[in-house]
């Protein structure tokens, strides 16, 4: 319970921040929903400075990265502990400033760009128990002083959007894990942002509710065209969700490459050609990655521990 009030505290602060700028290997063309550049990062670089035994030293995330993402485009992000996944998604929600390099959002630098223009799903949800699923989404949409009926209209469409209809007036305790991140992406989209920033969100969820998410995703984004970048270290979950897969380093402190998925959606995590990618992209980074050998045959997609980065 504890956790869970902290984690609503944390997301309530970003929320609040947010209101406030709201009131003041296989190839195929990127299935966005045009060619327009949403998202650029020019030569993001990101060092950390602390002690260690009385010595001042520096820790290098990111060092000069470079990515254009397109309106409409799903990136997933993998790689290892440590390689600057959670870092570039704190950049990118403007929780972390720290960094050298430019960001622009629509052609505009990142400081002219609303907060919620960019909202992110964390693992844990960060819903606020002493709210229904309708006051939880209702949140935002308040405290950025939406007229009542619009709120009302909207927030019942999202959920009818995720398929929570029976459950408006229930309360977090009440709901699955799963439903739990229901309302957590419906509460983002609320805000509409131009992109969805998604921290490992089915990391804590069974394998069956993941393969049912990854539906409700699909359906999502066909039908919002918002821009998503997803971060996991599940492999077989970057594949199956992204249309680019992003894989990243720490050795190199950047993106060591990226692959353009070329299967038709929806897909599935059981699909021969998302195995085969993803036994690729570890075949090509093994020394990024530790796997455990003998989980290393890949028998089945749905294993977690054959399905995920082991770190």
């Amino acid at each position: 319970m504890r956790l869970s009030v902290y984690s609503a505290y944390k997301n309530l602060i970003i929320l609040l921040s947010s209101s406030i700028r709201i009131v003041s290997s296989l190839v195929s063309p990127i299935q966005s929903i045009d060619n327009e550049v949403v998202l650029e990062l020019r030569d993001i670089s990101r060092q950390f400075i602390g002690e260690k035994k009385k010595n001042n030293f520096k820790h290098t995330v990111l060092d000069k990265l470079n990515l254009r993402i397109k309106k409409g485009e799903f990136i997933t992000i993998v790689g290892p502990s440590g390689c600057g996944k959670s870092t570039l998604l704190n950049i990118l929600a403007g929780l972390d400033n720290g960094f050298d390099g430019s960001i622009s959002v629509d052609n505009k630098p990142i400081a002219q760009s609303p907060n919620t223009d960019r909202i992110v799903v964390f693992q844990e949800g960060a819903l606020f128990p002493w709210l229904t699923v309708y006051g939880n989404i209702e949140f935002g949409l308040k405290i950025a002083k939406v007229p009542k009926q619009k709120r009302h209209e909207r927030i019942l469409k999202l959920i009818e959007m995720v398929q929570l209809t029976n459950f408006t007036d229930a309360y977090i305790h009440q709901l699955s894990g799963g439903m739990k991140q229901r309302v957590a992406i419906a509460r983002a989209l609320a805000l509409d942002p131009k992109i969805l920033l998604m921290d490992e969100p089915f990391a804590a969820l069974d394998v069956q509710t993941r393969k049912i998410l990854y539906e409700h995703l699909f359906a999502i984004h066909h039908e919002t065209k918002k821009t998503i970048i997803f971060v996991t270290h599940n492999i077989h979950e970057a594949v199956a969700l992204g249309d680019r897969v992003i894989v990243m380093s720490p050795k190199l402190a950047n993106i060591k490459k990226e692959i353009t998925v070329n299967i038709s959606r929806p897909r599935s995590i059981d699909h021969p050609l998302v195995s085969s990618i993803a036994k690729e992209i570890i075949s090509e980074s093994e020394e990024l990655f530790s796997i455990d050998r003998k989980a290393a045959a890949f028998e089945s997609p749905n294993n977690e521990v054959n399905n995920s980065i082991i770190v």
